[in-house]
């Protein structure tokens, strides 16, 4: 992943704009992130990963280094985050459609 890939697929967020957004705010609780154009409101797929970047930002925040870099050794590969998030939709999509009226058909 790089910094202008979105971390939040729902609401388009990138993870430079959450990654300033934490070390701006100095967040240390993911939730607050939401305040961040909504990211992790969604589908709810990024907020395992908004919950490292809060830890990874208070432990070893990115500073000065190529962001690029930071995010790399942080983060999912690009593709494995859009079908990771794809899996959990069809998922949550189903178990959604199963529990509605009480059938599972």
């Amino acid at each position: 992943m790089l910094a202008d890939d979105e971390l939040c697929l729902c609401f388009h967020v990138t993870y430079r704009k959450v990654i300033r957004y934490i070390e701006k705010n100095s967040i240390k609780v993911p939730s607050l992130v939401s305040e961040c154009f909504g990211a992790g409101t969604g589908c709810g797929w990024c907020r395992k990963q908004i919950r490292r970047l809060v830890d990874d930002i208070d432990a070893s925040p990115p500073g000065s280094q190529d962001l690029n870099a930071w995010i790399e050794d942080r983060s999912p590969s690009a593709i494995f985050h859009r079908e990771g998030r794809e899996q959990h939709r069809r998922a949550k999509t189903s178990g959604a459609k199963e529990g509605s009226d009480g059938n599972d058909t």
